[in-house]
């Protein structure tokens, strides 16, 4: 995990100087780290923030670079993961639960997002096939957990 924190440090930093390539290639070595995690780390709360933490801040960095259809992708791409891991009865029970706490972020990234550029084919077809399923999650009132803080947002 020390190793996805370094990474996506540097990443944050060269994003901020304006260096987009460079953080943008630390951003997928972060995402890569994080899909290894996601399944294998201990603490699944760490594991699972890394893996959204990873997806958010590529979108940001897509957004940066006025490329907001690759953002939705990554939102989505966060999104879904975490909802079939929630379903998943081969994963620990505690990752499951974990994933669907985080999927309430990664729910409301996407439904701000959507507010603020619109929809895309990939949003739409998400919400709409997971709609049931992400109603009945944005009601529960644990799923709106705000800790940790996600990527750069």
């Amino acid at each position: 995990m020390q190793h996805w924190k370094r990474t996506t440090e540097t990443a944050n930093r060269l994003f901020d100087q304006g260096e987009l390539v460079d953080a943008r290639e630390h951003y997928l070595q972060a995402l890569a780290l994080a899909q290894v995690l996601f399944e294998r780390w201990h603490d699944v709360d760490e594991a699972v923030a890394a893996f959204v933490i990873a997806h958010h801040n590529l979108a940001d960095l897509h957004l940066r670079l006025n490329q907001p259809h690759e953002s939705a992708d990554y939102l989505c791409a966060a999104h879904q993961r975490l909802l079939q891991a929630s379903q998943e009865s081969r994963l620990p029970q505690a990752l499951r639960d974990a994933a669907l706490r985080h999927s309430g972020r990664t729910y409301t990234e996407l439904l701000s997002f959507i507010a603020e550029y619109g929809q895309y084919p990939r949003t739409e077809r998400l919400l709409n096939r997971h709609a049931p399923e992400a109603s009945e999650l944005a009601a529960r009132p644990d799923a709106t957990h705000r800790s940790p803080a996600y990527g750069i947002h």
